[in-house]
């Protein structure tokens, strides 16, 4: 991670224009068809948390914005990406863990169930330093069809949410919202993101 000059980049417009903004998050939503998700899941016993978590992560990793971050006012350069998600705690609460993302799906699954096991026993929050960290929230328990999240200044990391998917006969699909900041990236290349991230889950083999 190392500070950049935003006039030196290709977002230097947009972080002056945005970096100041009381409110720079915007959220686009999105329907996905995860059915192959749930056919190699079921196949291959991975969990769809993780396999989405993964998606995410690959799709994340062919697009150039996710690897600039405004952090407070300072542009940051990334050259690691890690997916954030949410760990139920033995004790009924909740806490966060990093996974460092892998092109290979095996090794993120092991890291995946290594490191959330180790947050549930502990109840410690698992945070990598020096990765840009994209942030997930599964609502599994509940048929949503989107959230906005809060903007609270001090964490402008791009978010996911999802909730229960959706069985039909012959398709699954799944609501989800994108929350990202306006200094990271425009809503063209978070679409664009949103469509890489359909194709990595209809490539996924089952």
């Amino acid at each position: 991670m190392q500070e950049v000059d935003p006039k030196q980049t290709k977002r230097a417009e947009a972080f002056a224009l945005w970096i100041n903004a009381p409110m720079p998050m915007l959220t686009l939503f999105k329907t996905l068809d995860v059915t192959n998700l749930i056919k190699a899941g079921r196949k291959r016993g991975w969990k769809f948390n993780m396999l989405m978590c993964w998606c995410v992560g690959k799709a994340a990793s062919q697009t150039e914005e996710f690897y600039l971050l405004p952090v407070g006012k300072k542009l940051m350069q990334y050259d690691r990406l890690a997916v954030n998600t949410v760990v139920a705690l033995k004790n009924g609460g909740i806490s966060t863990c990093d996974i460092p993302f892998s092109e290979d799906l095996q090794r993120f699954q092991e890291d995946y169930l290594r490191l959330t096991s180790q947050v549930r026993e502990n109840g410690t929050p698992y945070d990598l330093e020096g990765y840009m960290v994209i942030g997930t929230s599964a609502l599994t328990a509940y048929d949503l069809d989107g959230a906005v999240n809060i903007y609270a200044g001090i964490y402008n990391n791009p978010f996911l949410v999802w909730s229960k998917y959706r069985q039909r006969i012959f398709q699954t699909t799944l609501p989800i919202s994108f929350q990202f900041h306006h200094a990271q990236m425009d809503g063209a290349e978070a679409a664009g993101f949103l469509e890489k991230l359909q194709e990595e889950i209809r490539m996924i083999k089952a």
